[in-house]
């Protein structure tokens, strides 16, 4: 096994001049209310990897040109699609209108597991809350369904980051399986 070089990879990839019409999966992310710069840049840069349609951060999720979400991000600011909306409910009610279900990463008392996810779930906007509160009761209330990562620690949730890339992911897997 011999490891790929840069030059390598980068013949696999959409280069940055073509990126704006790159078949993206029809997923749109809401970030509500994160704190943290460096998981809001990770989260682009997951973003990148999974091309997501676009990403909405929204009341004070921190926005580029933050140095620490553009060292966290690798660019992945210049490759996704984003916007900084203040009030998340104008955008879940914006998707809603365009038949685009609302689906939250949060424990609720009917969440399924993240890789139940089905065809009839697409297009779809994922809504990933607070790093300590998680998604608002205000804004599940607007959900159509919410999905979890089952913990089997001693702890209730995910770096908000991880959880993402995980969901988001598996989200991936499962939009390729029925698209291909």
């Amino acid at each position: 096994m011999r490891k790929l070089t840069h030059d390598e990879i980068s013949l696999k990839r959409t280069p940055i001049e073509n990126i704006s019409s790159a078949r993206r999966m029809p997923v749109y992310v809401i970030l509500n209310s994160i704190r943290s710069n460096y998981n809001v840049g990770s989260i682009f840069r997951t973003s990148d990897g999974a091309m997501i349609e676009k990403l909405y951060l929204c009341g004070y999720t921190p926005h580029p040109p933050k140095k620490e979400i553009l060292k966290t991000a690798l660019g992945a600011t210049e490759s996704v699609k984003w916007e900084y909306i203040k009030n998340p409910l104008d955008v879940i009610q914006k998707l809603k209108r365009k038949g685009i279900k609302i689906c939250a990463l949060e424990l609720t008392e009917n969440s399924k597991p993240y890789y139940e996810i089905s065809k009839n779930d697409f297009p779809l906007a994922l809504v990933v809350g607070n790093e300590i509160s998680g998604v608002s009761q205000e804004i599940l209330d607007h959900c159509d369904f919410s999905i979890e990562i089952p913990q089997y620690g001693i702890k209730q949730s995910l770096n908000v980051a991880v959880a993402y890339g995980i969901a988001v992911y598996e989200i991936r897997k499962i939009f390729d399986s029925f698209s291909v």
